[in-house]
């Protein structure tokens, strides 16, 4: 192979790269470009995350306030329940007393 073939040959083989670089970047260009259709559907659906995040946001405060009323809430039936089982307990004393009472002053008279 003499110089002249060897420059040819060169030539072609860098010709030839340069044409497989330039297809490829068409390609990728061509397979990745966002059209306006496309960006606008992007946007729909960019909006659309939006108003689920803040839904989300929404509902999750209204779940903590509805916890902490019913938390509220059960703090102070327990209150009651308590109240309530003592003022029994209470009554029940007082009816054992009275009971009682009740047979002595029999027995007695």
């Amino acid at each position: 192979m003499n110089r002249t073939e060897f420059i040819v040959v060169t030539a072609i083989i860098l010709f030839v790269a340069f044409l497989l670089g330039w297809f490829s970047c068409w390609l990728v260009l061509r397979l990745t470009r966002v059209t306006q259709s496309e960006m606008g559907e992007l946007d729909k659906m960019a909006q659309s995350l939006h108003e689920a995040e803040e839904s989300r946001d929404e509902a999750i405060t209204y779940l903590q306030q509805r916890e902490a009323e019913l938390t509220n809430q059960l703090s102070q039936t327990e209150a009651e329940l308590r109240a309530a089982m003592d003022g029994l307990r209470a009554a029940r004393a007082e009816a054992e007393e009275l009971h009682g009472y009740i047979e002595r002053q029999n027995a007695t008279g």
